[in-house]
């Protein structure tokens, strides 16, 4: 029945539809960031919505039966490495503030929508080895440019722990990119 929805023409337009719809969201979001952010680290500042592109990408050509393997490592790895984060980060803001806003619990459960919907797809990607390593140097020269570069989305009240959740988010790139090898590594055996 999953098999079925997923693959549905008609769900992969909506599912496209309501992707390119939040990543534009994303990227509105981000626009006071972007606003103090120097030019050469722009594209590393929206990591959510960019993430959400590479999913979008990756639903226009599935819906018309092609792969873009580079799309889809990207996609996957980040989808669920971000929306993992997001979904962390507001609970530890919940944590520390003892409340959070509509937004806080909005962005929970569209981020926890974007790494499930990530994985949900795994069997329909067409990965080899190398798509991973690219998107693993993608995402790890993200942490860098986060961590070491200062360039993280902001969290007002966590900012007293960007040593921690840097180090988290450094083993949640490790993570998801493991995942990606495995989850996938049934389409690399029969490719």
């Amino acid at each position: 029945m999953i098999k079925y929805i997923l693959l549905d023409r008609r769900f992969l337009i909506l599912l496209f539809v309501i992707n390119l719809l939040g990543t534009i969201y994303g990227y509105m979001w981000y626009e006071s960031q972007l606003s103090e952010t120097l030019p050469i680290f722009f594209i590393f500042v929206p990591d959510s919505p960019t993430a959400s592109l590479f999913f979008t990408i990756f639903l226009l050509f599935f819906i018309f039966r092609k792969n873009v393997p580079y799309i889809e490592a990207l996609a996957m790895i980040t989808l669920f490495k971000y929306g993992v984060w997001a979904v962390i980060m507001n609970l530890l803001t919940l944590i520390i503030d003892g409340s959070l806003s509509w937004q806080g619990y909005m962005l929970m459960a569209s981020h926890g929508a974007m790494a499930i919907q990530g994985l949900l797809y795994a069997p329909y990607y067409k990965l080899k080895l190398r798509h991973i390593v690219v998107a693993a140097i993608w995402t790890l020269h993200n942490d860098v440019i986060d961590y070491v570069f200062e360039q993280m989305p902001v969290y007002a009240s966590l900012t007293n722990y960007m040593n921690e959740i840097g180090y988290f988010t450094f083993w949640l790139s490790i993570l998801s990119i493991a995942l990606s090898y495995f989850l996938t590594s049934a389409s690399r055996q029969k490719g």
